[in-house]
């Protein structure tokens, strides 16, 4: 309601006590006698709002999914009468692919190659399931979004699974090594004995 408020009038009733209504007039009375306001406290908060409704902006972001966007809009008509709507399109796979690249830049790769094959891989992926969403609509008549925020949270779990892998094989390297170690000296020991036992042979014989 509040938001409505601000969107069709600038200004939300009751807002301000009177005595903030009587200091805000004396800190804009020299600007707005300048401007040719009158001099009334009628005149110098009305200059005052004109003033917050010149330099307020808001950014609104709603989800068009579903039926609470119609509803509210319904509700708060300031929402649809006093704004501009800006609709934000899929990303094309030219800018799918620069985000992945920004993102893997802390990744360790063989080669850039690599890294860029990888994110080309995801954009691939990305666009792959907005085709897969359209046959969905016209085959289940249901609706599947995948917003730029799935793409990220792509990202972010091929770098937790691609650390979790490697780590797991860091662990395995250091096992083999563990074990090939173990048994080196354990040929080492056998070899000692046999040495042993062929010095103990000769003093039996």
């Amino acid at each position: 309601m509040y938001i409505n408020d601000i969107l069709s009038t600038g200004y939300i009733e009751a807002l301000f006590a009177s005595d903030e209504i009587d200091e805000i007039c004396g800190k804009v009375r020299s600007e707005a006698r300048s401007g040719g306001t009158e001099d009334t406290p009628a005149a110098l908060f009305g200059f005052f709002l004109d003033k917050c409704r010149r330099n307020l902006h808001l950014d609104l972001c709603f989800s068009p999914v579903g039926d609470a966007f119609r509803i509210r809009a319904r509700m708060f008509p300031g929402i649809i009468n006093s704004t501009t709507m800006d609709y934000h399109h899929a990303w094309p796979p030219e800018a799918l692919i620069g985000v992945a690249n920004r993102f893997l830049e802390e990744v360790e790769f063989d080669t850039e190659e690599l890294r860029n094959t990888i994110s080309t891989h995801m954009a691939f992926c990305h666009t792959s399931i907005d085709e897969a969403n359209v046959r969905f609509l016209v085959n289940e008549r249901r609706n599947n979004y995948v917003t730029p925020t799935s793409f990220l949270e792509l990202i972010k779990f091929y770098k937790k699974l691609l650390n979790d892998k490697r780590g797991k094989i860091i662990d395995q390297i250091k096992r083999l090594e563990i074990g090939l170690q173990t048994m080196d000296d354990t040929n080492k020991v056998v070899a000692d004995l046999s040495v042993e036992l062929d010095e103990t042979m000769k003093i039996v014989d």
